[in-house]
């Protein structure tokens, strides 16, 4: 299969190529350092991306940015940062690529499991997760030409805790390689409308 790995030089999106590459053709898209560039806040940079990839079997979105903050103190501008990108990136990256992707296809998502196991200042990541799984169950239901979609819901990562840890005491972290396989399911089996929760 023809697969863009949105987010392919990312921590979870580097093991999801490690993991497709032996058996499939990888494009990477992203921001800095891919095959191709792509911002998902941009409709023409998505726009752009599929009319120079042409026609595709899968997209991995393994992106999105949210912000974490004192829920006493935001704003509508930091809500707004994980709706524009994460949430309203990974629907646009659907919307545009149904026009290029080959029948019996597939999309698959990246939430998390904030929505599941809330934690301090994830207020804005929580609501952007839970729309993202809400949506795939929604939309998958009205795909056209038998083409899926999913979402992966990974808990945190372990080569991410560095970063993360304070936010997620208590939590059992997974490797980015056994989120990986998450992905690999989505893309290379069957399931529609399905929320793949790692860990």
């Amino acid at each position: 299969m023809k697969i863009i790995v949105i987010g392919g030089k990312g921590t979870i999106g580097r093991a999801i190529v490690e993991e497709l590459t032996p058996r499939h053709e990888i494009i990477i898209a992203g921001r800095h350092d891919a095959d191709i560039d792509v911002d998902i806040q941009n409709e023409d940079s998505i726009i752009q991306l599929y009319k120079t990839v042409g026609e595709f079997d899968a997209v991995i979105s393994a992106t999105g940015n949210v912000h974490f903050q004192d829920f006493k103190t935001m704003n509508e501008s930091h809500y707004q940062i994980g709706l524009n990108n994460k949430l309203m990136g990974q629907v646009r990256l659907v919307m545009h690529g149904l026009d290029h992707i080959k029948d019996g296809g597939s999309f698959t998502l990246t939430s998390g499991v904030i929505n599941r196991e809330p934690i301090r200042f994830g207020a804005s990541a929580a609501m952007v997760n839970g729309a993202i799984d809400a949506y795939v169950k929604a939309a998958a239901i009205e795909m056209p030409r038998s083409i899926r979609i999913n979402a992966v819901s990974p808990t945190v990562i372990t080569e991410a805790m560095k970063d993360y840890e304070p936010y997620f005491r208590g939590f059992e972290p997974v490797p980015a390689a056994t989120a990986a396989k998450a992905y690999s399911r989505s893309v290379e089996g069957l399931r529609t409308g399905h929320v793949f929760v790692v860990g």
